[in-house]
Parts: C-alpha cells; sequence; structure tokens
C-alpha cells in the first residue's frame, strides 16, 4: 500500500486491481470468482461481516432437467407476479441460465437436500405453479449458499471494514473506488467496478434485513449520474415473526412454511387470504402483504398468526424458523406463529442489462442492487437467489473482459463532498409511517419534506456514510413512489388500494 498520494488537502492511500468488486453476498462473490478465473486481480471490498444472502431461507427457483417442469412456466409465474412491468426478455435470459449457474454453484461446494440420493429435494412457494424450488439444511438455503462462496472465495483479496464512499469517473468511464478505512481515505483504481451492494431494507424499522443493508449502491450511482428504476417497488415479506418489538432487524418466516401447508389466520382465527386471489396463501407476496395489511386495519390487532400445527416433522424441515420462534417464546408445533409484514426487498435499482452493464462503461451491477427488468412491479419468490447466481457471474465475466480491453485506469480525487442526511432513527420513522405497504400522496409529500430538511454530514465513519446512503435512497423511493399513482404489485396506494392489494 502506497502512501503520500496528495490530493484536495489530505493523503490518500492508493492501489491498483482490474476488478473492483463491491459487496459479499451471493452476487458479489459469484462475480469476483468469475473475474478472477479469467485471470484478473480482483479486489473485494467489504463493509459489514453480515450479508441478506446468509439470511435468505426458502432456496433457489430453478427449472431442473428431466421433471414436469419448464422454462416457459418459470418464465410465466414471474412475468405474473411482476405486475405486467417485467421486461419478458430479461426473465427468460434469467431464468433460463438458472440451471447452470446452479451447477457452478454445487461445482464450489453447494450442498442441497435431498428427497432420495442424487435428487434435490424441491418445494413450492408463493406465486410458482409448480414446485421448482432447491433448498439446503431445510431453511437455511442462504447460509449454505454463503458458506460454499466463502470457502470458494477463501483465495481472493476480501478486503474487510473498507466502506465505499464514491465511483470514480472520467469521460465516461469508471476509473476506481474512493473508500473508507482504519487507514483513512484511499483509492483502488481499476478499469472495472461491480456494484452488489444489496438492498435498503433499513430505510424502515422493522426489517428483515441485516444492518448493512442501507442503500449504498443505489446512492454510489445516483452520485455518478446513473440512472435508477422501480425504487417504489419494495417488497414487504407478508410474514416477518412479530415478537413484540418496535424495530431492528426481525427473523423471516419463510413462505415455504405455506408451500408445505401453513395457513395465515387472524386473532379470530379467520383466513386472512379466503376469497383474496385464487392461489389463496400461496398468493404472490405482494397480494398476501396487502390483505394482512388491509385485515390489520380492519380488527386494529397489531399481528396475524401463521398457523403451522399441521405439517408434520415441522422442527427438522424448518430449523431456522424454528430457532427464531423460540428464542421469542413461541413453540409453533404448538402455537400459531405472530406475523406482519416487513421490509424485504428492493424490485427496482441501479439500470442494467442482464450482463449486470450499466450506462458507464467499466460500471456493472448485480444481485438486489440492479435492475434487470426481472421483478417488475414485485419479485417471485426465491428468484433472488437465481438473479444473484446468474448475473453476478455474467457481471463478473463482463467486468474481467472490458478490465483487459481498457487497461489500467487512473482516478483523478477530490476531497468527498458534503452530502445531507436525515439521522437513521428519524428516517426509519417516517418511512415506516409514510412509505410502507400502503402509501398515500399526502404522507409520500409529508416524508419529501422531512428529507429536503436534512442537514449537512461531513463523512467521518460508515455511520455517516450509511445515513448518507439512506437519506438520498429514501429520496429516490419517494420520488418513484409520488410519481406511481396508481397501484401495482408491492406499491399500493391507499385512495386507490380496496378491501386487498391488486398483483
Amino acid at each position: 500500500m502506497s502512501r503520500g498520494f496528495a490530493c484536495g488537502g489530505g493523503d490518500y492511500w492508493q492501489q491498483r486491481a482490474d476488478v473492483v468488486v463491491i459487496g459479499t453476498g451471493v452476487a458479489g462473490l459469484v462475480a469476483a470468482l468469475a473475474a478472477h478465473r479469467r485471470g484478473r486481480k480482483v479486489v473485494v471490498l467489504s463493509k459489514a461481516s453480515e450479508t441478506a444472502t446468509f439470511y435468505a431461507q426458502g432456496g433457489i427457483a430453478v427449472v431442473l432437467p428431466d421433471n414436469d417442469d419448464s422454462i416457459d412456466a418459470h418464465v410465466a409465474d414471474t412475468l405474473a407476479a411482476g405486475g405486467g412491468l417485467c421486461d419478458r426478455d430479461a426473465v427468460r435470459s434469467i431464468v433460463a441460465d438458472g440451471y447452470r449457474a446452479v451447477a457452478e454453484l454445487v461445482d464450489d461446494g453447494a450442498r442441497f437436500d435431498e428427497a432420495a440420493p442424487g435428487q434435490w429435494s424441491l418445494t413450492r412457494e408463493g406465486g410458482h405453479s409448480r414446485r421448482r424450488i432447491i433448498h439446503a439444511g431445510g431453511d437455511a438455503t442462504g447460509a449454505e449458499v454463503q458458506r460454499a462462496l466463502d470457502n470458494a472465495a477463501a483465495r481472493l483479496d476480501i478486503r474487510r471494514n473498507h466502506i465505499a464512499l464514491q465511483l470514480l469517473h472520467e469521460h465516461g468511464a469508471v476509473t476506481g473506488v474512493l473508500v473508507l478505512t482504519e487507514d483513512g481515505l484511499g483509492v483502488v483504481h481499476a478499469p472495472s467496478v461491480i456494484l452488489a451492494t444489496g438492498g435498503l431494507g433499513q430505510l424502515y424499522a422493522a426489517t428483515t434485513n441485516p444492518e448493512g443493508s442501507t442503500g449504498d449502491g443505489i446512492a454510489l450511482a445516483m452520485w455518478a449520474g446513473l440512472p435508477v428504476r422501480d425504487l417504489e417497488f419494495i417488497q414487504f415479506h407478508p410474514t416477518m415473526l412479530f415478537d413484540g418489538h418496535s424495530g431492528g432487524r426481525r427473523a423471516l418466516i419463510t413462505e415455504a412454511t405455506r408451500g408445505e401447508g401453513a395457513v395465515l389466520i387472524d386473532a379470530q382465527g379467520n383466513s386472512v387470504t379466503d376469497g383474496v386471489h385464487p392461489m389463496g396463501d400461496l398468493a404472490p407476496r405482494d397480494v398476501v402483504a396487502g390483505a394482512v395489511d388491509a385485515r390489520l386495519a380492519a380488527t386494529g390487532d397489531r399481528c396475524v398468526y401463521l398457523d403451522a400445527r399441521g405439517i408434520d416433522g415441522f422442527e427438522q424441515r424448518f430449523p431456522t424458523v424454528t430457532a427464531a420462534c423460540r428464542a421469542a417464546g413461541i413453540d409453533p408445533t404448538r402455537q400459531p406463529i405472530p406475523v406482519v409484514p416487513g421490509a424485504h426487498y428492493s424490485c427496482g435499482g441501479v439500470v442494467t442489462d442482464v450482463y449486470g452493464r450499466t450506462g458507464l462503461a467499466g460500471l456493472f451491477a448485480a444481485g438486489e442492487v440492479a435492475r434487470t427488468g426481472m421483478h417488475g412491479a414485485n419479485r417471485l419468490a426465491s428468484n433472488s437467489l437465481l438473479e444473484g447466481l446468474v448475473v453476478g457471474g455474467r457481471a463478473g465475466k463482463a467486468a474481467a473482459r472490458h478490465s483487459a480491453d481498457a487497461g489500467a485506469m487512473h482516478a483523478e480525487v477530490s476531497e468527498p463532498p458534503t452530502r445531507r442526511a436525515v439521522p437513521r432513527a428519524d428516517l426509519q420513522r417516517a418511512m415506516t409511517r409514510y412509505a410502507s405497504v400502503v402509501r398515500d400522496t399526502e404522507g409520500l409529500q409529508r416524508l419529501a419534506e422531512i428529507l429536503e430538511a436534512a442537514t449537512p454530514r461531513v463523512i467521518r465513519s460508515r455511520n455517516d456514510f450509511e445515513d448518507i446512503a439512506l437519506t438520498a435512497t429514501a429520496g429516490a423511493v419517494a420520488a418513484a413512489a409520488l410519481a406511481r399513482t396508481e397501484s401495482v404489485g408491492c406499491h399500493h396506494r391507499r385512495s386507490l388500494v380496496p378491501a386487498v392489494a391488486c398483483s
């Protein structure tokens, strides 16, 4: 690490790489491995120890060869869940490449549950017409995916506690990343950069996302002048464990429980989804979350319940859910599980193609931070790990090719600009109140006013940067939600939503 790179009155450490990957979840590590295997010098920047990938429970939606499923059926289910706003060609491209990507993951050491030797066990989740979800450890698929990729990536140059503050670019091409570490500010010069920063669940007081899901990649891209799209479509998972606490990361109760027969009921024992959708409790997530929200509004109750007492072998099939419930004092084999909708997944993001390419040469994005057109207005269950595997691998290969063609880059740097921030707790309260499952114009306008009144903040720490990134991302979400006046997919407008949500 060299010192003495004077810039804007300060000294910056500096290094060089062919490809910089920001993020260590499924998309980031798959991308980094793909670039590394093509002989490129890869540096991976990791802000936090936890990833959203690790917490994924349900599984990976994938069409396996030689069964009664088909690419056409998976595409049709994805399009139906997306509320008419998916990019059909993008959906087909990603779905059709799923089995190959999963096979590569298996080559990297991932192991999935089997119904018989050599035959993966399949489950079904909301919006799927077939059983096509492969899983690991019952309901610990994300943990297994993360384990396998962490082991495979042990050979990579992964920099922990490195916060990407700014994408550096000149003449329409990325040139590197400005980074904050314990050693101060520095620059990693690189002709290819891959954003794989995950989602934005920490915009809300209660979420299934880890504390590092602060919309960093959205903010970095917007500051670099790149378009973002579909940010109004934030998926609220209908069954987040309700433990009586007001905020923080909460446990997810996987949709696969409903695939195996669990049912949603209210405090009086009435079905929450009866008459709402032909698929009932296995309707797409936006429909079920809207139905839960409507029931809570009608009854004044704090939660509804997921009754899984009829599932044989629940503890063995869902050990992660069982442990989370018991930690909250609930025995899911004897009691219905209290649940509420919770901020879970951003269906929009940085605009890319299905290879992760953005409008800035050398900059790629993959995973939840990217908007490929796969999800439209609402993501189909278990399509997230699928997209991360497929597009992450493609982005890594494309970034490797670009870096070979572009050669070494030198980034010109100035002091990081002072940006505005609302303190996280205040922002989360405002987003939860005005931009949650159901929104209205008056509330969104009030939210925009709160964000516009944000005060300037100098970046001196991770906390400073995250507050700034959250504020910038919240502004984009509020603007998109104000512009989207109809209810579609994840986006529910109060004045237009009937007793149940539209899909």
